[in-house]
Formats: structure tokens, C-alpha cells, sequence
């Protein structure tokens, strides 16, 4: 009988073991083993080279006719710097992601007021081939840039050696961020840099871009006290929109003031959904889910708490918390699946058996944007 229990005893202390182990890696993020198949298979399917030196995530889901956007160089250099941090992503692909990057940026203004144009350091939002050449336009998105920048930190961590190069580029976007992408008087980020002072659309704050993480890290290398009143102005904006709705869901889009928030209406600068919880807000939850700012926590929280009672994770919402759409796509659902996780505490336990479907899966080949959360989520936050 003693030899019996004492057998118990083992068994359960092994479980117990198991059990805590199973819960520090779906805390963390994907085991390291799935992290590094993910972001070996999406780097397959998605990054490709425009020169010896210069590669880009193509986000067209056709490599014979690719499309690079900000948005997805930012995503790329993110996750490849990542990958550095846990030792098995490579500077080389970094630096040519990087390098194409400093090709394509949006002219600027020269400070000095003498004549003649200068580069500034956001990325130009969109490139595509028309059969013979690149062709880019010359404009910025913000969430480009802030991805951008981010990745460059992460990138000085990475690899040490480096560090000045990555940091004084980082200093030097972050800057441009407040020169063209600021609104001084609602203390918030603009869409990019056409949404200027002149334009109807410099008072529109996208939801997505609310990233208290990443403003941290900005202020920190750059010593620049309007990264903290972005920080507040856009927490501050963000909790109003998840307080106008029982559902905590929050727009794509908003218009903002100084003091308020309010919903953009359909198709009032991108799509019919901008006024919904749809492809720009669905990241909300990743962005916040490991922030320590009461606010954020505040509005993840009620947006974990509304997805846990519904059967699925659908792609698009109304703000009111009516289905857009039956189906699911991996954009909406990792997001929140890895903001639950973050959150076990609160035992959200549907949203528990998302996350572990979205550990285990393939990446999609042919979905760029669903793939490309997806193994976000899977990394995990590198603090």
C-alpha cells in the first residue's frame, strides 16, 4: 500500500509539473518549437527580395504580383527582431527588410528652409510593380511607422553590436512620428502624414495605433515628454470608446477632441466598417493585452469579457455586438486569443481553447494579414 501511494504521489507531482509548465508556455507565448516553425513558414510564404540587399513582406497573397505596404515591412522587421531576441532570427534578413525600408521613404521639408527636398524617415506607405519598376506612393501610415520604430529597439537587443546604428534610426523615426504624424492639440497620433493640419481627417485617430508598449520604449530612447501625453491622450480616448458600448468594442476609426471620442461613420475614410470593431481594431486586444496601464487593462478586459460569451470569434462586429460576418478569420481571432492568455487569472476558458488552436495550426499561405497576427500572437511580447 505505502509503495502504491508513494506511486500516486509521483504520478500526481508529475501532472502538477506538466501542468505548470503547459501554462508558463501558453502564457508566454507558442513553445518555442511552434514559434520558430510559424515564423519559418510565414517568412516562406511572405518575404521576398527585391535586390541582393532589400527584401519585403509581400502582402498582395501573389508573389507574381506583390504589393509591399508599411504596415507589413513593419510587421516583418517586428518579428524578425523578435526571432533575434530568442536566437535564431538573423541580422542579414533583418537588414535587408531594414534596408528596403530606407529605400522607400516619403520626402521631406528641410528644417532649415533652404530650397530643395530631404528625406524624411517614415517608410512610403505602398509599393507595387507596374511590369518594369517599383512604383511607390509618397505618403506614410502611422502603424507602419510605429512598427518600424519598435522593431528597431527590439532589433538593438537583438544584436548588441549593432545597438547604435539600430537605436540612433529608431531616434530618428520617433522623431519624425511628431513631426509629421501628431496632432498637438488632441495629443494624439494622425493616420499619417497627408492627415496634416490642412486636412479634414487630422482630428481621426485609428484604434490600432493606441500601442502604450511602444510609446514606452519611443519616450525612453528619446527622452521626449510627448510620447507620455500620447500615451494618456489615447488611453484617455480609447477608454471612452469601449465606455459608449455595454460590449467594450471599440471602432476602427475615431474622430477625437481634446476630451472626447466619437465612432467614425461608414466609409468616412477607408472602408463601410469604419465605424465597426473590424481589420483596424482587431488588434486592439494584442496591443494592450500586456500593457501594466490601468486604462488598457480596463479596455481589454471588458473586450475579453465579450468575446467569451459568444460561440466564436467572427470576423467584425457592430459596436452594439452584432456579427458583421458568420465566419472566422485568425485576424480576430489570435489577437484576442493571446490577449486571454495574458489574462488567465480571469479564466476566460473559451477563449483559452482558441489559443491553443491558433499554437498548433499551419500558417496560411495565402492570407497574408491573418497569418501575419497569427504568428505575432504565437512570438509573443519580448519585454
Amino acid at each position: 500500500m505505502r509503495k502504491d501511494g508513494k506511486r500516486v504521489w509521483i504520478i500526481a507531482a508529475c501532472i502538477a509539473m506538466l501542468y505548470v509548465v503547459t501554462m508558463l508556455l501558453t502564457r508566454s507565448g507558442g513553445s518555442v518549437t511552434n514559434q520558430y516553425e510559424q515564423y519559418a513558414q510565414w517568412r516562406s510564404a511572405y518575404v521576398m527580395q527585391e535586390s541582393d540587399h532589400r527584401s519585403f513582406v509581400n502582402t498582395s497573397n501573389d508573389r507574381k504580383h506583390p504589393v509591399a505596404l508599411s504596415e507589413g515591412q513593419g510587421y516583418g522587421m517586428y518579428l524578425t527582431a523578435i526571432a533575434g531576441i530568442k536566437g535564431w532570427g538573423r541580422q542579414q534578413d533583418y537588414d535587408e527588410l531594414l534596408n528596403y525600408y530606407l529605400t522607400y521613404r516619403v520626402d521631406g521639408v528641410r528644417v532649415d528652409g533652404a530650397d530643395g527636398n530631404t528625406k524624411s524617415y517614415l517608410m512610403q506607405w505602398r509599393q507595387h510593380s507596374n511590369g518594369h519598376q517599383w512604383i511607390s506612393q509618397d505618403s506614410s501610415a502611422t502603424d507602419g511607422d510605429l512598427y518600424i520604430a519598435y522593431s528597431l529597439n527590439l532589433a538593438s537587443k537583438a544584436w548588441p553590436k549593432s545597438s547604435d546604428q539600430y537605436m540612433k534610426l529608431e531616434r530618428k523615426l520617433a522623431s519624425d512620428i511628431l513631426n509629421y504624424e501628431y496632432n498637438g492639440t488632441t495629443h494624439t497620433l494622425t493616420v499619417g502624414n497627408w492627415a496634416d493640419a490642412t486636412s479634414k481627417y487630422h482630428d481621426l485617430m485609428r484604434t490600432s495605433d493606441v500601442m502604450p508598449t511602444f510609446f514606452k520604449s519611443f519616450y525612453e530612447s528619446t527622452h521626449d515628454r510627448r510620447w507620455l501625453e500620447i500615451t494618456d491622450a489615447m488611453l484617455d480616448r480609447l477608454m471612452d470608446l469601449s465606455e459608449d458600448h455595454d460590449t467594450g468594442l471599440v471602432p476602427d476609426f475615431a474622430w477625437v477632441s481634446e476630451h472626447d471620442a466619437t465612432a467614425a461613420k461608414a466609409n468616412a475614410v477607408a472602408s463601410r466598417y469604419d465605424g465597426d470593431y473590424s481589420s483596424n481594431a482587431c488588434r486592439v486586444p494584442m496591443m494592450l493585452a500586456t500593457s501594466n496601464d490601468p486604462r488598457a487593462r480596463a479596455v481589454v478586459l471588458r473586450l475579453l469579457q465579450f468575446f467569451n460569451r459568444q460561440s466564436a470569434v467572427t470576423a467584425g462586429y457592430t459596436l452594439a455586438g452584432k456579427q458583421l460576418n458568420d465566419y472566422r478569420l485568425n485576424s480576430f481571432t489570435a489577437p484576442v486569443a493571446y490577449a486571454a492568455s495574458q489574462h488567465r487569472e480571469h479564466r476566460y476558458d473559451r477563449l483559452q481553447k482558441d489559443w491553443q488552436n491558433v499554437l498548433v495550426q499551419p500558417v496560411e499561405t495565402n492570407r497574408y494579414y491573418d497569418a501575419t497576427l497569427t504568428v505575432m500572437a504565437v512570438m509573443g511580447e519580448v519585454d
